[in-house]
């Protein structure tokens, strides 16, 4: 499977500060067995988060989008809205899932807003901004987007 990286960080697209998410978004879907092909920074910007899922989606070219960044409450934090815009169906499963698995590393995970969806048969998932809880968060899901990804892509998944 082929994965699409968006990062999602005003600052760090003006290129303040070091882009921690990229990488860490990239190891994770490597952890998955897809191979990373695209990767973007972009700033916290509705549209421009939009147009770049709804363009990485329909290119046909990936199977699978994973964000970094723009989940939180603050006013800046577009990305479920974003998200929310593009996606035909939402995998509401996926995002509870790693909100509680942020549970035992944060006592903010209930104010992450990041959401999971399909949009033809790309999989896009909202994960937190801190490239730390991308791994700690995303580590129970490892198995289970692995057969999410092979229902998708009509392999054989074992049942």
């Amino acid at each position: 499977m082929r994965a699409a990286i968006v990062t999602i960080s005003t600052s760090k697209a003006a290129g303040q500060g070091e882009d921690g998410g990229t990488p860490a978004l990239a190891a994770y879907a490597e952890s998955v067995g897809a191979e990373v092909v695209e990767q973007r920074l972009i700033a916290d910007d509705q549209a421009l988060i939009s147009q770049t899922l709804s363009t990485l989606a329909d290119g046909s070219a990936v199977h699978l989008i994973l964000t970094s960044g723009g989940t939180g409450l603050a006013r800046s934090d577009v990305t479920p809205e974003a998200t929310r815009a593009v996606i035909d169906r939402e995998a509401p499963g996926i995002a509870e899932a790693l909100r509680l698995a942020s549970k035992d590393h944060t006592k903010y995970w209930m104010m992450s807003r990041g959401v999971a969806g399909l949009r033809g048969d790309t999989l896009i998932i909202n994960f937190p901004g801190n490239p730390r809880a991308i791994a700690e968060a995303g580590a129970p899901l490892v198995d289970t987007l692995r057969h999410a990804m092979a229902l998708l892509l009509d392999d054989e998944t074992g049942h």
